[in-house]
This record gives C-alpha cells, structure tokens and sequence, in this order.
C-alpha cells in the first residue's frame, strides 16, 4: 500500500485564501487499514457564508470572460492535475482504499481528460438561429451561465467527481462552493493550493464538512442558484425539498441497480469476464456497477459456475498493492450495511450463496465478493442498490420478460446487453429504460457521451456537451429597429 504523503492538506479555500476549518475535526480514515490519515476541521457556518458571498462577487468577472479564456485556465488545471497525478493518485489509494495503480490509470487519468475535454467543448458551442420572427425586431437567443452553483461529491471517486462537477460549472462561467464528501477530502484539498494559483479569488471554493451542517447550509442559501449533487435518492429528496424554497435548479445524479441481460447465444467469456471487471470494480461502490444480471435458461447454469469460479478469484487486502483488484468499502458502517443486505438475502431459501457472503477476517473494511443465485425479481438484494461487492442472478426464459423486469426498477442509470445477435440487442437496448445501454460490454465512460439518468436515478448530464447544457441558461434576446433603410 502507498505510504502517507506528508504533510496532508487540511486547508480549506475560501475567497482565495487557504484557511483552516473552524468547525469540528473529523478523522480521515484509510479503509484499508482502519487507521486515522489525519483530523480535518470542517467549515464553520460563518466560513460556508463568506464562501457563497465570495463567490457571489466574484460571479461577475468570471461570467464575462470568453470562452477562450476560461478553456486555457481549465487547461491549466489540466496540467496541475498532471504534474501531481502521482501525489494526488497515492491520495485517493489512502482516503479509499483502492488500489494505487488503478487511482493512477483510472481516476487521475479520467479526471485530466475531462478538464481538457470542457475546455475544448465551451469554444465549439454553438447557438440557436437569430433571425426576424415580427416585423421590426430582430430576436437573438443567448446561453448564460446561472450564477453561484454549489457543488456536492460522493466519496467513491473524490478527484474524478471533483472534476465531472467543476470542470462544466466553470466553463459554462459559473461560480462554484465545491463540497467534497466528509469521507473522501484529501485529494481536492492537495490541489487546491494550485487551483488558487490558476482562478481569481472566489471563483471556486472549496469547504469541508457533513452534509446536515455545511451541505444543509449550501443548499438552502438564497444566493445559490443551482445545487449539483451525486448521492442517493434520501439525499437527493432532502436538497430538492430545500430547494424549492428558493426555486433553485437541481443537477441530481442518485445512484443505479444495472441490469446485465445475457443472452443465451451470449459470448460467455466475455461475459464472465465483463462482470468480474465490472460488477466489482472499486468492490462494487460505483452506482453503474454490473450487478444485477438476469441470464437466460440456456446459459444460466455455465454462467452461474464460471462465474463463480472467476469471482472466487479476485484478488484483494493483499500487501502488495500491485497483486489487488479491488479495495475495501469506505466506512465500517458501509461494510456491516452491504452485509446486512447479504445476510437477509441468505435468509430466503430460494437464494443460493455461489461465492463470498462474508466479512473479510483481516484488517481494513473489506467484504468478500460475492454472487448469488437463485435470485427472484421482488427480492430485495434485486431491488435495492446494495453498493458492495454483491451481485445477484436471476434466471429468465423469454428476452420480453428481461427487459420487463430490467426496467421494473426505481432506478435508471445504467444497463448492458449481451448478445452476438446485432439486431436483438438494438431492439433490447430501445426498450430499457436507462440513461445508458452497452452491448456486450459494460461501464465505459468517454468524456465525449453523457451520464446521467430516468426515472430515481435522477436527472442533469454529467460530461458531454449536454453537461454545460445544464449549467447554463437561454436568454431570449430581442432588438426593436427601424422598418426601412434610409
């Protein structure tokens, strides 16, 4: 495992100034161990204030620049992400406990590219025709950015989530209060001394602190104009209650239950493969993961053993970090709730345990992966978003009878299709009712595709051109002139 990088930031970065949280300190745990990293102090009310207020004033000089300019700072951060991706990388591997080498080719790399990508995307926007639509005016239509947005992490990808929300907001010319998950602060906070050398002050930033004290606050200012959060649905429930006191915009991403529908004319190695990767990876803390798979009556059993055999194979708590595949969960709490949900799942005499189903006996908050079978539709490990390392199969005869149950489900983030048959799996994938289909794949993230929802999964788009969508306003403007040339 990556030692501690010393000393580890605790600074908070508020109207251009890094200052220490007056609330109170809470520990930064390093999952794979259970050890204490460092205490951090979160943001008093009084700090979160002068935040918004900073933000607030420095709104105006940020909304007039062009876009060339904001695109070469966005850049600039690009590149200071870069300098430190391997400080920053050993960051995210000790405040989640993933595996260094995956923090590195995965998150730090996702979230260079994605400061890249908006800085080129905000100078290819283009606008709506303007024209004469009555007699004497000429109509023009703007897109503007909104104002103060307050954004609120998730703790399973700190520096990527922290780029997916900052990278859009800024370039559409929108200030921003930057929360990070209390959990997950380190890597944010290592890069915010660079962040402050790039940005006028007030432009972002960035406070620490839970949800019920900084969170709350942020979402109910009347300076706020829009909350960003990726979270679950309670979470999700609780800002949009808020908000609408003040009828600010909502930019809401609210976890997922992905169906896997493997066909019986499938490639089962790729499959089997597919879900090994993917229904695990970052142990299964990821609202995309492929975790819910329904398999046809043809394929059900091979797939069931050789999947099993592969899961039994996965690789993690190793002491060297290179032999791991994959981390712990983030919390003790998160590791006894995935548990929970195994343990009543167990208690239905129509599930079978395949793999897994128990707390790893070691250090650090690790639980076995797992699979289950024998799984029915109204089960509630079928259901529910478990957020671990667990995924269940359910057997299925007729392909209208998968889709019908892949899309019996609150949730509508992401879905996959598994079939050698092109024509099948278009028409499956028309009919699920998921913000993103693959075929014969599954979790693959380009900063050119949005990501984002149906149904309780939420709404807005995160990446893409859609996403500076959402983070900006059309403005209708209309010119009153002469009728005729002089």
């Amino acid at each position: 495992m990556p030692g501690t990088p010393t000393p580890l930031c605790t600074a908070l970065l508020i109207d251009g100034e890094l200052v220490e949280g007056c609330g109170p300190a809470e520990p930064i745990l390093n999952p794979a161990t259970g050890e204490t990293l460092v205490r951090i102090a979160e943001a008093g009310v009084e700090q979160v204030e002068a935040a918004i207020v900073a933000a607030q004033r420095a709104f105006a000089g940020w909304a007039r620049t062009t876009p060339q300019q904001r695109a070469g700072v966005l850049l600039e951060i690009a590149d200071a992400l870069q300098r430190q991706q391997e400080q920053l990388a050993c960051l995210e591997a000790l405040n989640c406990g993933k595996p260094l080498h995956l923090a590195r080719q995965d998150d730090l790399a996702a979230a260079i590219d994605v400061f890249r990508f908006f800085a080129g995307a905000v100078r290819c926007q283009t606008g709506q025709l303007a024209g004469e639509y009555l007699p004497g005016y000429t109509s023009l239509v703007r897109r503007d950015p909104l104002g103060v947005v307050a954004s609120i992490a998730p703790w399973n990808y700190p520096i990527m989530m922290a780029a997916w929300k900052i990278a859009p907001a800024l370039a559409a010319g929108n200030t921003l209060v930057f929360k990070p998950s209390e959990h997950t602060p380190l890597s944010i906070l290592a890069l915010a001394p660079a962040l402050n050398a790039l940005l006028p002050p007030g432009v972002l930033n960035i406070v620490c602190g839970g949800g019920e004290s900084v969170g709350s606050h942020l979402v109910s200012h009347p300076a706020v104009r829009m909350v960003s959060l990726t979270g679950d649905i309670v979470t999700g429930q609780k800002i949009l209650q808020a908000a609408s006191r003040t009828l600010k915009r909502t930019h809401l991403e609210l976890g997922g239950k992905a169906p896997v529908i493997v066909c019986d004319d499938a490639d089962l190695e790729a499959v089997v493969a597919g879900v090994r990767a993917y229904g695990y990876y970052n142990a299964g803390q990821d609202c995309t993961a492929a975790c819910r798979i329904y398999a046809q009556a043809g394929i059900h059993d091979r797939l069931v053993e050789e999947l099993g055999a592969a899961v039994a194979s996965l690789r993690f708590a190793g002491k060297r970090d290179a032999d791991n595949e994959i981390g712990p969960l983030i919390t003790p709490r998160q590791r006894d709730r995935v548990a929970s949900f195994v343990e009543r799942a167990l208690g239905q005499p129509h599930i079978e345990r395949v793999t897994g189903a128990a707390v790893h006996s070691g250090p650090g908050f690790y639980y076995q992966p797992t699979l289950l079978a024998g799984c029915r539709q109204h089960d509630e490990i079928v259901q529910r978003e478990v957020f671990g390392p667990v995924v269940t199969v359910t057997r299925f005869e007729g392909l209208a009878q998968a889709v019908d149950w892949a899309n019996d489900s609150e949730y509508g983030l992401a879905s996959s299709v598994w079939t050698q048959n092109l024509d099948k799996a278009m028409q499956v994938a028309n009919r699920l009712q998921y913000g993103c289909t693959w075929i014969n794949s599954h979790f693959m993230l380009a900063s050119e595709m949005p990501h984002g929802g149906l149904k309780r999964s939420g709404y807005g788009k995160d990446l893409s051109s859609d996403s500076l969508q959402d983070y900006s306003v059309v403005r209708h403007i209309m010119a009153r002139h002469g009728e005729h040339l002089e």
